[in-house]
């Protein structure tokens, strides 16, 4: 289970995707967008930078990870920033989460660690259940165009998006970016913005 390999990382402390920053590409999908501070939902959220930066922007955030020591880092970071945002340990593809419905939804990594069209499917059908009419979802997912030879994020094509976000989002944008990294050269990225479709 994809839960249980992340508990195991962070257990490990083998976490690079924790940079200790928010992700450039959440700022600027925020700012470029003009999303307006609302109730937002941080998926995987780790140690907490984004939901921090978000709650600093006057997001009312909740951050959920399956991964205890997470959490309890989230809670220390957003302690030591004087923010206030709710974090729980949960997994989200087998509980709600209480405080839905949400404006805005958030993952970094979390969609793309799911192998197959129909595990993302479900992921992307469970995102869709927590937002609000019209509600947005923010995903940043790695980039099957990039080739390499190291260890990386999973990597995903367009055509992977599309096919597992389909009836639920319309796609807004689907960017080439890469990661906001501390490592000379990052992985490749997808940035995708998506909307709620209505389909009652």
């Amino acid at each position: 289970m994809v839960e249980e390999q992340y508990k195991k990382r962070y257990n490990s402390g083998d976490t690079p995707w924790d940079i200790g920053k928010p992700d450039f590409n959440l700022i600027q999908t925020i700012d470029t967008m003009a999303i307006k501070p609302c109730k937002a939902l941080d998926i995987g959220c780790g140690s907490g930078n984004n939901s921090i930066w978000l709650s600093q922007n006057n997001f009312e955030v909740t951050g959920i990870d399956a991964s205890e020591i997470a959490i309890q880092k989230a809670l220390e970071e957003a302690s030591k920033a004087g923010v206030k945002c709710t974090f729980a340990v949960n997994d989200f593809l087998k509980n709600k989460v209480a405080q839905a419905p949400f404006g805005l939804a958030f993952d970094r990594g979390c969609f793309h660690s799911f192998n197959s069209d129909e595990e993302r499917k479900a992921f992307a059908e469970n995102v869709a259940s927590h937002l609000d009419r019209n509600g947005l979802w923010l995903s940043i997912i790695g980039n099957a165009d990039e080739q390499r030879n190291i260890p990386g994020p999973p990597r995903r094509t367009a055509r992977d998006i599309v096919i597992s976000v389909e009836p639920n989002f319309e796609i807004l944008s689907l960017v080439s970016s890469h990661f906001g990294s501390n490592r000379p050269n990052p992985p490749r990225a997808w940035v995708c913005l998506m909307r709620k479709r209505n389909l009652e």
